[in-house]
């Protein structure tokens, strides 16, 4: 479908539904009348056609430029009442994450949890372990600082309090990958490693202040109740105006540079971690010695620990860690859930696998024949999925998940950007940002109650794509689009909510 139309049904949208209030969906068009300008028509349009700005002429004031494309259908039924470009596969962004989420809850089940252990491979005699002990991952992609200094706690009660063995960690649970995406800089704190050992979404906090012989600087795991240092991970400042970070991996410690011209007075930022096991083992170990307790240097397992598990922490269930992750749209969640979600489907050993089976699944289940993930998260530009097969993944799938209640409130603004107290209008959907990209799907309900499912995609792809690797991080005119894209979001959505829930 490429150019707008009105008030057709798509061809088996919602058969095979597992919503049973949406098996009235009718199979069949409508069949409008076509009239001049080769806009199609809406049988029986209320009132409130003649007072809401047309589509065409919201998007044309947008001026975008690249492409647009949206589709909106009535939530019950199925029936589709505005499309533009509907069939043209678009980069998602972020909306990949509410396709992540259904692809979780299918595969591992709404009360899946991810466990973290302490596993010790020998004896306990008089407070010394006669063995090695593991910090075994699981893949939550939620361990914190605090988890494991409650875990270091955990161990001390167990009545341990040196180990004569190795100090093993083993991330094993989940493939390794060094950057989501390898083609963003690599000083992007949310684009980090992933693994099957996770901790503070592999991010260390840098801080520096400005001291009388230059600055003080200090990378640190905090948490809200535990800051310890981080000695994986070191910076310097080097007299230099460019580039602001450079990065080097030199063996077990991670090297970061940063320019001194960019640093002002003071001011602090997460920047990635790539070796999440020995970051997480270095962690866990000053938060033992801090308990009493004694480890050696630690090393990296390559295999599956065996022992008796000491310790186990385990993460919130699955629906909360997905709703956390819409909500705060973090990348190293999705990946984490994503990818287990594939191992447990099967037949995907690694990363690069992961993306395409989530799409694989999306055909099969949805018909969403444009779909084609690299990635669950939606970081990687080169993700692509139409509005059409977007809205038919949502209305077929969401409700048997209940995807809307994890999804975040889309808060409406006014002209001055300012959030609209007790707007008459709901919208619970997923945004997605990337440079010159802005998504938004989910539901809305009009104020007579009629719940209608939207994606709304826009992108300028030549523009993103020519962006220098310089200014991939703030790319010159990038705020003022996604600006414009956001608050044509909102006037789709009132518009529909002004001509379809009238």
């Amino acid at each position: 479908m490429t150019g707008f139309s009105r008030r057709f049904v798509l061809g088996g949208l919602l058969s095979g539904a597992a919503s049973a209030a949406l098996a009235e969906a009718p199979l069949t068009s409508l069949r409008p009348m076509p009239r001049a300008g080769g806009a199609v028509a809406v049988p029986s349009a209320p009132t409130a056609t003649r007072t809401a700005a047309s589509a065409e002429a919201l998007v044309a004031a947008a001026q975008l430029g690249g492409k647009v494309g949206f589709v909106v259908a009535d939530a019950r039924t199925g029936l589709v009442l505005e499309a533009m470009n509907g069939a043209e596969p678009m980069p998602p962004a972020s909306v990949s994450k509410a396709i992540t989420a259904l692809y979780a809850l299918e595969h591992l089940g709404a009360g899946h949890r991810f466990a973290t252990r302490l596993i010790a491979t020998g004896p306990v005699q008089g407070g010394r372990l006669a063995g090695d002990l593991v910090l075994a991952g699981g893949g939550d992609p939620t361990l914190s600082t605090d988890t494991l200094g409650d875990m270091a706690a955990a161990l001390r009660a167990a009545g341990i309090s040196s180990v004569a063995g190795r100090f093993v960690v083993w991330g094993g649970a989940l493939p390794f990958v060094r950057a989501i995406d390898t083609t963003q800089p690599d000083y992007l704190g949310y684009n980090p490693a992933v693994s099957g050992l996770n901790l503070n979404f592999n991010r260390v906090h840098f801080e520096w202040k400005r001291a009388q012989s230059g600055y003080q600087v200090s990378m640190d795991a905090r948490a809200e109740r535990f800051v310890p240092k981080v000695y994986t991970t070191r910076i310097a400042v080097a007299d230099r105006d460019r580039p602001v970070y450079t990065y080097s991996d030199r063996g077990e410690v991670e090297e970061w540079t940063v320019a001194r011209t960019a640093l002002g007075k003071g001011g602090s930022r997460w920047l990635p971690v790539r070796r999440p096991e020995l970051y997480a083992a270095d962690v866990f170990q000053t938060l033992a010695r801090a308990q009493g307790i004694t480890l050696p240097t630690p090393q990296v397992a390559k295999s599956a620990p065996r022992g008796t598990v000491i310790v186990e922490r385990a993460s919130d269930t699955l629906r909360p860690v997905l709703h956390d992750m819409l909500r705060f749209s973090n990348n190293l969640t999705a990946e984490a859930v994503g990818m287990s979600a594939s191992m447990q489907r099967g037949g995907v050993r690694g990363h690069a696998q992961s993306g395409p089976a989530m799409s694989d699944w999306l055909k099969a289940r949805a018909g969403a024949g444009t779909a084609r993930f690299v990635d669950h998260s939606g970081l990687g530009g080169a993700s692509r999925i139409s509005a059409m097969d977007m809205v038919t993944a949502l209305a077929r799938l969401g409700p048997g998940q209940a995807l809307r209640g994890i999804l975040k409130e889309f808060t409406l603004r006014d002209a001055n950007g300012k959030v609209m107290q007790n707007h008459p209008v709901q919208v619970d959907a997923k945004t997605g940002t990337l440079n010159f990209v802005s998504t938004l799907a989910g539901w809305m309900t009009a104020p007579d109650g009629t719940d209608l499912v939207f994606a709304i995609f826009t992108g300028d792809v030549a523009r993103r794509d020519a962006i220098p690797d310089a200014q991939k991080e703030q790319p010159p005119g990038a705020p003022e689009w996604v600006r414009r894209s956001k608050r044509l979001q909102q006037q789709l959505i009132e518009r529909w909510a002004a001509v379809y829930g009238a």
